[in-house]
């Protein structure tokens, strides 16, 4: 392994998890009339709601697919899958996922560019983040026949220990990534890179979406009426008030 993928697979992870966190705090504490997705739709709803959905629905399942398949140690599931059906399964589920997600983020893209009313009132960032995006889920579709090179697992599994020793803090986790493609390693690289930028851009919105679970653990709102005293001779009716 050379200097190069020593920083970045070995630093950078850290570097791009610092400026995601740390970035979408100050953010949230300085700006937060900015934290919203900005969407497009009251220009012009068109191709949204297909372009948006598919994009949704294909990303959030490759997130937490991804996140779960990861990051989870194979002792807790080698004995119900072996490593290799466990590669098959996310061949099938992430292409299809990702296959969604690609048409989605593409026909986001070709409306932002080709609509002169959207195009005005998009930012750079926006435009750069669908291009990022856009890449990101063709080098993961590309991953996909060379994972069919492994079917026994032992990518996964090499690509997964990176993974886990880096949010151990565990020493050795470049190593791992020795016999790794350059397609796994750009696709990797980009991801990361999507995570530096994400405080910068309408992402952040995204931890909205996680948040608005805690209103199902909120506690009921409490709306009665409440008589005021009103005084002698007064005929005006009592005010109805209300207090949470």
């Amino acid at each position: 392994m050379n200097a190069l993928d020593n920083f970045l697979f070995g630093v950078y992870p850290y570097i791009a998890l610092a400026i995601f966190l740390l970035g979408s705090l100050l953010r949230f504490d300085r700006d937060q009339y900015t934290w919203k997705s900005d969407s497009s739709q009251m220009l012009k709803a068109g191709q949204l709601r297909w372009g948006s959905n598919l994009f949704h629905i294909g990303v959030l399942f490759l997130f937490f697919g991804h996140t779960v398949g990861m990051l989870t140690p194979h002792f807790v599931y080698e004995h119900f899958i072996s490593a290799g059906n466990k590669q098959l399964m996310a061949m099938i589920s992430g292409g299809l996922a990702g296959l969604a997600g690609f048409i989605g983020v593409t026909i986001l893209l070709h409306r932002r560019l080709t609509e002169p009313r959207i195009r005005i009132n998009s930012k750079t960032s926006d435009i750069v983040l669908l291009v990022l995006l856009w890449l990101q889920l063709a080098l993961g579709l590309a991953t996909v026949p060379l994972s069919g090179q492994h079917l026994d697992g032992s990518m996964m599994m090499k690509l997964a220990g990176w993974a886990q020793h880096i949010v151990t803090f565990q020493p050795g986790a470049v190593e791992l990534l020795s016999e790794a493609g350059f397609i796994f390693k750009l696709h990797m690289f980009l991801g990361m890179s999507i995570f530096v930028i994400f405080p910068f851009t309408r992402l952040v919105h995204v931890w909205s979406g996680f948040a608005s679970v805690g209103y199902l653990f909120r506690p009921y709102q409490v709306v009665r009426a409440r008589r005021l005293n009103v005084p002698a001779g007064n005929n005006m009716p009592p005010r109805p008030d209300a207090r949470v």
